[in-house]
């Protein structure tokens, strides 16, 4: 909405109400046309401060922006990097799932990150946020705009937030049966638990653990690239550690431990076993194949996509834990 301007002076406009409160503008939107995603008490504090400060709604631009957009927004919660590309398997496996589903609904879809758009929220009927960020910090921020939402990641939020994901923590619970199986007894966690999905992994390993006579000697934060599993587990060589097997949050990270032994001499499968998650085109062609978790990120992004219409519709929706499969490679 652009300020209007009577005897010389600006208008405020629904931005400045939102800067002025701390809010999003998607919901000082939203209070003011008496919505009841947003709860009464924000409601009144909204309105109270609208009058204040002189703010006069546009009725036909409201009435423009209430009409269905027939778009979706897909929201990218990775900041993207040298070391972590937005070309890699996740999230563009996700994304084919979803835009099958959007498609083939009629839907539109906008694609971008979550700093993007909290600063330029577009004109959507619901979001999709592709990972739920540290201490669930991401799917909060997403929460806040009043819009529906569904998210990818693990189901640590309110209980009323949908969530669509793998079951982590029966994939933690495989992982470590397998090293069991291989007799490793020593073994080597690396991955970020700040996050619900390597949260759920580790706590799933650490279960699949309980009553044998194997220890975790190390709990290693590593963010989900190639290069932070190699920095983890170099640094960990050098301080003379002594461990035969790793289980890592992802097969970027199993990637770089493995990089990282080998330049270390240590030999994969024969000294350390090395067990990934994800299941990712590059671990069947790695050196030695990777064995690993699989998830299925296409159907991920069909459930996302087939849920949040649901939601748009103002039907009901519910969490949905994908199932996960060891896959038995060399590593």
């Amino acid at each position: 909405m652009e300020k209007e301007t009577g005897s010389g002076a600006a208008r405020p406009t629904m931005a400045d109400v939102a800067r002025e409160l701390g809010v999003a503008k998607i919901t000082v939107s939203r209070a003011l046309s008496d919505s009841t995603t947003v709860k009464e008490s924000t409601r009144r504090l909204i309105r109270e401060t609208a009058e204040r400060m002189g703010y006069r709604l546009n009725v036909s631009a409201r009435n423009l922006r209430q009409q269905r957009s027939r778009t979706i927004a897909v929201v990218i919660e990775m900041a993207p990097s040298h070391d972590r590309l937005m070309s890699e398997p996740y999230p563009l496996s996700l994304l084919g799932g979803i835009m099958q589903i959007l498609t083939g609904a009629g839907q539109n879809m906008v694609l971008t990150t979550l700093e993007l758009f909290l600063q330029h929220p577009p004109s959507v009927d619901g979001v999709i946020l592709l990972g739920q960020g540290v201490h669930d910090d991401a799917a909060g921020a997403i929460a806040q705009t009043g819009l529906p939402y569904v998210v990818w990641g693990a189901a640590h939020g309110p209980p009323e937030r949908v969530v669509v994901g793998s079951d982590n923590h029966e994939g933690g619970r495989l992982a470590a049966a397998h090293l069991l199986a291989a007799g490793r007894r020593r073994l080597l966690f690396l991955g970020d638990a700040e996050h619900g999905e390597a949260e759920d992994r580790l706590a799933g390993f650490e279960a699949g653990l309980a009553g044998s006579d194997a220890v975790i000697v190390d709990r290693l934060t590593a963010t989900f690239t190639v290069a932070a599993g190699r920095a983890a587990v170099a640094a960990l060589l050098a301080r003379g550690s002594d461990f035969d097997g790793v289980f890592a949050a992802s097969d970027a990270i199993a990637m770089g431990a493995i990089e990282a032994l080998q330049a270390a001499g240590r030999n994969v499968p024969g000294d350390v076993s090395v067990i990934g998650f994800d299941d990712s085109p590059g671990a069947a062609i790695f050196t030695p194949k990777l064995t690993t978790i699989r998830q299925n990120w296409a159907a991920g992004g069909e459930l996302l996509a087939a849920k949040v219409l649901e939601l748009v519709a103002g039907r009901a929706s519910e969490s949905h834990a994908m199932a996960v499969d060891l896959i038995l490679r060399e590593s």
